[in-house]
């Protein structure tokens, strides 16, 4: 079991809102430790996000059990009906995320003994807040979050795996129900990659120089993903209309074949030249242009015959071709993304990979 950066830092924030909470002599310094839980987030951006959602939902916890209990008193039906409310409250205005501290602010000061409650009350409500604010303060100084590192290697382990089963699936070699099986494990990890770029945008970058070089990295990791999605729509495609691709002419399925091969060569060497591994093309390469418009001379070809423009086959190429087509659209657009970021930024010190060659 690995233990994370986040895991300490939850361990880091508890310890110091019970030390805080001792030392202001707190009565119940247990309370702090309880809602440091609460507020531990992945990134710096999400910290102080969830810190203005955690004061929402802290006060109407608060207030709310200071309302029943004035009205009704504090008891076990009472609490029951109150955290009912409180939780329809908090989904009525999106504060989700914060259900669960409302709820522990009401239940702890709604059972305040009824001698001197309000002072009480506000001590416990003060004694929570002292964990919220520990726990921001973790996040803000504490091992600083670093996704670049982590969503490259993510990236390029997943993009080469999809790729090793385009190739397979374009020679008509992959196993029908493997692959069927394989697809959604697949998007699955494909979601995960979506998840650690939305936490490398929100890292925080101080420094006119430093933002400008994190914004074109956002922009190319946005078109990478983007990429990878496409590629696994690809993948779908490919094993859904895998017995139209079979009755295709050999001449058609050949070049068809040649085609995916030679994107997903060049995808490879774009992932490498993003490292500074591989060098950009000295002039443009025309290849794919030419591959691409004799597939399309062919179907164009095809789509006279009568028969196969009335079956399901020919829309099920085209559609597959229009996908070849954006999937080569892309790549250009990164291998250009790449090429500007490498200009401007050519003493950018490369990726620590090694490091995170396990993650």
């Amino acid at each position: 079991m690995r233990v994370g950066a986040r895991i300490v830092k939850t361990g880091i924030a508890i310890t110091i809102a019970l030390f805080i909470a001792q030392l202001l002599k707190m009565p119940s310094p247990v309370f702090a430790g309880i809602a440091a839980t609460f507020a531990i987030k992945p990134t710096i951006y999400r910290s102080y996000r969830s810190i203005i959602d955690q004061v929402q939902g802290n006060l109407i916890g608060a207030l709310l059990a200071v309302i029943f209990v004035m009205a009704f008193g504090n008891h076990f039906l009472v609490v029951g009906l109150g955290s009912v409310l409180i939780i329809i409250l908090m989904l009525k205005l999106k504060l989700d995320d914060t259900v669960g501290l409302a709820l522990v602010t009401m239940i702890v000061i709604m059972e305040t003994p009824s001698d001197n409650f309000l002072q009480t009350a506000g001590i416990r409500f003060a004694t929570l807040f002292i964990g919220i604010f520990s726990s921001f303060l973790v996040n803000l100084i504490f091992l600083p979050p670093k996704y670049e590192a982590r969503l490259y290697v993510r990236l390029t382990h997943v993009t080469e795996e999809l790729l090793k089963f385009i190739r397979i699936a374009a020679r008509q070699e992959a196993d029908y129900q493997l692959l069927k099986e394989e697809l959604p494990d697949i998007k699955e990890r494909v979601y995960k990659v979506e998840q650690l770029y939305t936490l490398f945008k929100e890292e925080k970058i101080y420094g006119k120089s430093n933002r400008i070089e994190r914004q074109r990295k956002v922009v190319l990791y946005k078109e990478m993903v983007a990429i990878l999605n496409l590629s696994y729509i690809i993948l779908k495609r490919l094993h859904q209309y895998k017995a139209d691709i079979a009755g295709l002419p050999e001449t058609f399925r050949s070049m068809l074949q040649e085609q995916m091969e030679y994107l997903v060569n060049e995808h490879e060497k774009l992932l490498l030249m993003f490292l500074g591994k591989v060098k950009a093309h000295a002039q443009k390469c025309d290849t794919a242009d030419k591959q691409r418009n004799e597939l399309m001379d062919i179907f164009l070809q095809n789509l006279k015959d009568e028969t196969f423009r009335a079956d399901l086959q020919s829309y099920h190429v085209m559609n597959l071709l229009a996908l070849l087509v954006d999937y080569q659209e892309e790549l250009e657009h990164l291998e250009k993304l790449i090429t500007v970021s490498q200009t401007y930024h050519h003493e950018q010190s490369e990726l620590n990979l090694d490091e995170l060659e396990d993650q």
